[in-house]
Order: C-alpha cells, then structure tokens, then sequence
C-alpha cells in the first residue's frame, strides 16, 4: 500500500493537478473506510498540501477533516479535534453543504474520544437536521452509531444500546455491509462490557456469514 501511495502522489502521473487533489482525497476515504488510519493521514497530508500550493479550499478543508479523523482513531484526539474544527470551518467558508454530516460526525466522534458527550451531541444534531433536509441519508448510520459512543462515555448504557440498534438497522436498509459491521462491533463491544458475551459472538458471527 505504500508503494501504491507513494505512485498516487507524483504530480507527473496525474497532469491535472485538481484532480490529483480530489483523488487523494478519495483514497484518504476508502482508507478510513477500511480503518487505516496512517494510510489515510498520509493521502490526507498529501492533498493539504496540493490544496494549500494550487488555492483548492474545499479539498483543503477535506483533507484536513481526514488528517483529523486519523488522529483521532490514532489515539491523539485533541490534536484530531483542532484539525477537524479546522477542516470544517474551510467547509463552512466555502459554502459547502454536501457530506457535511460526515464531517460532524467525525467530530462528535473525536468528543465521544474525549468523554465529553454535549458537545458530540451537539454536533449530531446539526448533522441530523442537515439530514431531514438535503436527504442525504448515507452518515445516517454512522450518526447513530457515534449517537451510542457519546452516552456510554457516562455510563448512559439505555440510550447507548437503543442508538447502536438504530445504527444497524440505518446500514442494514442501505446494504452498507462494511458499516454494518461496524455498527455491529460497537453493539457486541457494549454488549460484552455488560458481559453478555455469548450475544456478542453471535451478532458478528452473523455479520461474517
């Protein structure tokens, strides 16, 4: 994969440089979607940069969202934070709407990192209300999902149960195997900390079929 990256990101294979830029960024995606999160940083810092050279805000402000998202799931989650409020407010700047949830979502994640539930929360409700009225509903299941994260940090284990339920039933009517998987660990995780273990095997058993 580092090979692969380091061929992506020559300037020379790809003429149009925007188009560099945005496909830099798409591999920083498919690599968040696979949870590889030091691949994703690497695409995301690459498309900075570009973004920075050749006056691409929008890409700019995405590639700063991925950067953010990695450290987070890297287990640096303030530094995480500032980049995501920083690629957010690029969105914001250039008037962008589209994908705009994931980009909350990312962030009410890094607070459910930090235990700090209100903010998260807060968040997610702007996603959701972007939601309701773009229809763009593909984050729906990662808003639930992040939606149990935030209450299990204070031990709120109803509500987180009940959000990671919703979370799998949002991926399940989208077919979105992989964050069907997802949804399910995050349930067979709080399962398992409430040591209902034998629940828990056999929900990703059922997934992996």
């Amino acid at each position: 994969m580092r090979g692969c990256a380091t061929r992506l990101v020559r300037p020379a294979r790809i003429e149009h440089v925007h188009t560099l830029a945005v496909t830099l960024i798409f591999a920083a995606w498919m690599e968040i979607t696979a949870s590889s999160p030091e691949n994703a940083r690497r695409y995301a810092e690459h498309a900075v940069t570009l973004s920075i050279e050749h006056g691409f805000p929008h890409w700019q402000g995405w590639g700063y969202l991925h950067q953010g998202w990695s450290l987070v799931a890297l287990q640096q989650a303030e530094e995480g934070l500032a980049l995501l409020k920083r690629g957010l407010s690029f969105l914001r700047a250039t008037g962008s709407v589209a994908h705009t949830p994931l980009a909350l979502v990312w962030l009410a994640g890094a607070y459910a990192k930090l235990a700090q539930p209100i903010e998260g929360l807060n968040y997610l409700a702007e996603a959701a209300q972007i939601i309701e009225m773009t229809d763009e509903r593909c984050e729906q299941g990662e808003l639930h999902r992040v939606r149990g994260d935030l209450p299990n940090t204070i031990g709120d284990g109803v509500t987180a149960e009940q959000s990671y339920h919703q979370a799998l039933s949002a991926v399940r009517s989208q077919g979105a195997r992989v964050f069907e998987l997802r949804a399910a660990t995050s349930l067979a995780r709080f399962w398992c900390d409430q040591g209902k273990r034998t629940e828990a095997r056999d929900l990703l058993a059922l997934i992996n079929c």
